[in-house]
């Protein structure tokens, strides 16, 4: 089968066909290869190369789909859940005024998000996903040895309560250094730490700026030594393409008046405990009063 075009949809054989990738670029007889589902990009031989049904998924790729809306499930299951815990909370606080409504009505301030992606394919995945989750969030697309410098330029202006910072990574099959330990054996993690101490170096409070940061098979131990909140991967597994976004919203609708259970959101992720580990932190998410009312509709007397 004709493998030669860009786009094409294709699995590995010598991996039997566990992932599927898009063809991203051909030299000679080598194609440069992006997975469609999974946060990873590599290089094939095109003879090692099958091309896929669209339609027709992997059997890998069908669980990582069936976990995915599971969590979509429990986030919003979360939401429901909070909401009804917020509305409790105030209807036992709130005193009955004149004129008053006699139940109070809440606006919410959740936590927001300054996502740094190496994949603009994922980045825009990512944001029609905060979108859908309700999550204010900035994205920009963003070379993996460049997000330093571009997180000291953005932090100051885009003011985040939450930063991710992900694209590509992974453990290099001729890496100089066979120790697991060493940053030199991955391809991105090095650019990662770098990231992550701007970002700190701009909050170094881990409830104020919640960092979450790695890609596919990244130095766990590291990016936490550095400084991140949540990230990956403690197995040197490889992260589904949408884990940092899921980490982020629920760190965004979490109160600030609680930590994040990381059993929880670690559990609801698509990876799982392999592909990220994180510390306990503070919620990003408030709640204001009273909600505030529509304008058009207000008869104000002036006083000017």
């Amino acid at each position: 089968m004709d493998l030669t075009n860009l786009g094409d949809l294709v699995v590995r054989k010598s991996y039997g066909g566990d992932v599927t990738f898009r063809i991203e670029k051909i030299e000679r007889n080598v194609a440069i290869i992006k997975g469609i589902d999974f946060r990873l990009l590599a290089d094939a031989p095109l003879t090692d190369l099958v091309k896929v049904d669209p339609d027709s998924p992997s059997e890998r790729a069908r669980r990582a789909n069936i976990q995915a809306t599971k969590s979509l499930e429990w986030l919003h299951r979360e939401r429901v859940e909070q909401a009804q815990r917020n509305q409790t909370v105030l209807n036992q606080e709130w005193l009955p005024q004149d004129n008053v409504e006699t139940e109070p009505s809440y606006f919410e301030v959740p936590g927001k998000v300054l996502h740094l992606d190496g994949d603009e394919r994922y980045l825009q995945k990512s944001l029609e996903l905060y979108e859908k989750l309700r999550v204010p969030a900035e994205g920009y697309f963003v070379n993996e040895s460049a997000m330093a410098g571009a997180l000291q330029r953005l932090l100051p202006s885009v003011r985040p309560d939450i930063v991710v910072v992900t694209g590509h990574d992974g453990v290099l099959k001729n890496r100089p250094n066979s120790n697991l330990y060493n940053l030199s054996s991955y391809k991105n993690s090095r650019h990662f730490v770098e990231a992550i101490g701007a970002a700190r170096q701009y909050e170094r409070n881990f409830d104020t700026l919640t960092i979450v940061a790695g890609a596919c098979q990244s130095h766990f131990e590291a990016l936490l030594q550095a400084g991140a909140n949540f990230a990956s991967s403690p197995g040197r597994v490889l992260i589904h393409a949408l884990d940092p976004v899921y980490i982020a919203a629920k760190a965004s609708f979490t109160s600030i008046r609680d930590t994040i259970h990381i059993t929880d959101v670690l559990n609801n992720t698509i990876s799982g405990t392999q592909g990220v580990g994180g510390i306990e932190t503070r919620g990003s998410y408030r709640i204001g009063l009273p909600k505030p009312k529509d304008l058009s509709t207000l008869k104000v007397v002036p006083s000017m």
